[in-house]
């Protein structure tokens, strides 16, 4: 997409696009293209016609004109046409000739309405111009966009075209209501020294003029093909038995998709011969209800309200004929029974379907592979809640030693400094001492990480020694003091 204001371009000094240099034949070129199918045979008309269709801005927008002979523009020309509000324009012929006549009547202009006309060919200069107009509108849209912000206008600047002269711009806006624009064209014309127009356009006209890609893959409708625009709404989502998903049926614009409609009437002329009334079937069996119609197939799928685990299909036919015999007053016995009730469908020359048996040999039948074994996977063990290793943890504490208690830890390395703890005899008033025993100041006392009596603390003064009185509880491994005696060896 090679051509000038193509919405698809990357990089300024390489070709754009789909780099087909603007010979697509999709339109993204040129929106709403069309082809002159008859100037590109060579085939001159029988009866000439001197209106022709000029295309703007990429085909963004079009109009008909008035081709003097005297100017020799046929399709494909860039040419100079006359403004309505002064000045000229400048785009290229998009079609001549009978078919001009044809896109008259279809858009519903008379012939001899009053035209503007073509006044010459484009040179270079007026082209080279014309680039460098297209070149600044996006930088004027964004400034032209802060300036309604900071009016507190609720609008939205959609687009912005300028004149081939550049002496006018038409600024495209959407809005919900009215706006009152007056204060804002001011600070337009003050801003970017052009006469300003402004037009209000709807969400699908800014979605057309933009250009863009659907969730099918393919360019919008509404930019290359579609130029009427007819209202759609959520009955022809129920008709085509569509989920009504806000998200999934809106499209680029924020309205309904307007594929909506294209196969609206195939979908309403095969319902008419389904029941209006089929919702709910009464039977011996239980009560059926539908759960969903294959419209192009006329298959109706039933299920039991008490029990939804099966479906059933039933054909239209099938399906009528159930409805009259409870209109008769005789209840079908099951779903079961009413599928037996209509032959399978017949062909036109009346034989019964049957499937093609293919010409070709299936592997299944010469070769018979072995069933693999699939290996079954580990499952990944669980962490153990905390309330279930509590238990294990128990356990493993009754394993432990004597001389260390759970949740209690062993007894640091003595100091060079101290005498080494030898077990004494039992004396009279007096208990055999036990590492166990010690409470947690005493363990406090002797860990390497606190400071001994007498010795400095890393903050640089003594630590003050705490002394608990203890009954009947004498610990001989720890030292009262600097010139207490070791206690005797065995």
């Amino acid at each position: 997409m090679g051509c000038l204001g193509c919405s698809c371009s990357t990089e300024k000094d390489s070709v754009k696009g789909c780099r087909s240099n603007g010979g697509c034949a999709t339109g993204g070129c040129n929106r709403h293209n069309s082809y002159d199918w008859l100037t590109a045979m060579g085939i001159e008309d029988p009866i000439p016609f001197d209106m022709v269709e000029v295309s703007f801005k990429n085909g963004a927008r079009k109009d008909f004109f008035k081709n003097p002979p005297h100017t020799r523009a046929t399709t494909g020309d860039w040419v100079l046409v006359e403004s309505a509000t002064g000045g000229y324009d400048v785009g290229v012929i998009s079609l001549s000739g009978e078919l001009v006549r044809l896109q008259m009547k279809r858009k519903r202009v008379r012939p001899d309405s009053r035209q503007q006309s073509v006044i010459r060919k484009a040179h270079e200069r007026d082209i080279e111009r014309l680039d460098q107009l297209r070149k600044m509108e996006r930088d004027i849209m964004i400034r032209a966009r802060v300036i309604a912000r900071s009016l507190d206008l609720k609008m939205k600047i959609g687009d912005v075209e300028f004149q081939g002269d550049g002496r006018k711009c038409t600024f495209y806006y959407t809005a919900d209501g009215r706006v009152d624009f007056r204060e804002l064209i001011r600070h337009y014309a003050r801003e970017f020294n052009v006469r300003v127009e402004m037009r209000q356009i709807g969400a699908r006209q800014e979605s057309a003029r933009l250009g863009g890609v659907g969730n099918c893959g393919r360019e919008l409708c509404c930019s290359t093909w579609l130029a009427e625009f007819k209202s759609v709404n959520t009955a022809a989502a129920r008709y085509q038995n569509l989920a009504i998903n806000q998200t999934k049926l809106s499209g680029m614009c924020g309205r309904l998709k307007c594929c909506l409609n294209y196969e609206l009437d195939t979908y309403i002329d095969a319902l008419e011969d389904f029941p209006d009334k089929a919702e709910r079937i009464k039977t011996q069996a239980g009560l059926a209800i539908l759960i969903k119609t294959d419209v192009f197939k006329r298959l109706m799928y039933y299920t039991y309200a008490d029990d939804r685990g099966k479906f059933f299909a039933l054909h239209v036919d099938q399906v009528w004929e159930a409805l009259d015999r409870i209109k008769n007053g005789e209840l079908p016995t099951s779903l079961e029974d009413l599928l037996a009730l209509a032959p399978p469908p017949v062909t036109d020359d009346g034989d019964e379907e049957e499937e093609p048996t293919p010409d070709y040999e299936t592997v299944g039948n010469v070769l018979e592979l072995p069933i693999e074994k699939r290996k079954k996977k580990r499952k990944k063990k669980r962490k153990k809640r905390a309330g279930q290793s509590l238990a294990s943890a128990l356990e493993q504490a009754d394993q432990l030693p004597t001389t260390q208690q759970p949740g209690q830890h062993q007894p640091p390395p003595q100091q060079k400094d101290a005498p080494k703890p030898s077990q004494a005899k039992d004396a009279p008033g007096q208990a055999q001492p036990k590492d166990a025993s010690k409470s947690p100041q005493d363990k406090s006392a002797q860990s390497p990480s606190a400071a001994q009596p007498g010795q400095p603390t890393p903050n640089g003064g003594e630590r003050k020694k705490k002394k608990k009185k203890k009954k009947n509880r004498p610990n001989p491994n720890r030292p009262d003091g600097p010139d207490s005696n070791p206690p005797p060896t065995a």
